[in-house]
């Protein structure tokens, strides 16, 4: 290959990297780039050799690149916001039926969510304290 075949090859990884959503043409686009550069620099150079080198090259510059968007991502100000049984915790809600044998409902909002804890009577206020998937744990709550 001529070092523009790999130029062109690299511009269109890049270009599609545009249209399809996430992050994985651009690795191997900058590779071709950057080998293509290498082909016109030692023109001498064999099919192997680029084909080594773009492969190394898309490892190198996939590590390369998580690493610095690792450092540029901004934690979440709202941490649980698809998670919407995490964003209960905490919360105080009255039971809707009854715990028994350690399962039974409460209801959020307009929601009811199932919910596992001791044994307790419908209308009994209940506090949050984790969330498996789509079941709430939930204990009695300290009346004030």
């Amino acid at each position: 290959m001529v070092f523009w075949h790999w130029l062109t090859l690299g511009i269109l990884l890049i270009a599609f990297e545009i249209m399809v959503p996430g992050s994985f043409l651009l690795w191997p686009g900058i590779a071709a780039v950057l080998t293509g550069m290498l082909a016109y620099m030692a023109p001498g150079l064999g099919w192997e050799t680029h084909a080594l080198v773009f492969a190394g090259l898309t490892v190198a510059s996939a590590i390369l690149g998580r690493r610095v968007y690792s450092r540029l991502r901004v934690p979440s100000d709202e941490p649980d916001l698809n998670r919407r049984a995490r964003s209960y915790i905490g919360t105080v809600h009255a039971l809707a039926t009854p715990i028994v044998g350690g399962s039974g409902r409460v209801t959020v909002g307009d929601t009811t969510w199932k919910v596992a804890g001791p044994d307790l009577a419908a209308g009994t206020k209940v506090i949050v304290t984790g969330a498996e998937g789509i079941v709430l744990t939930v204990e009695k709550a300290e009346e004030p």
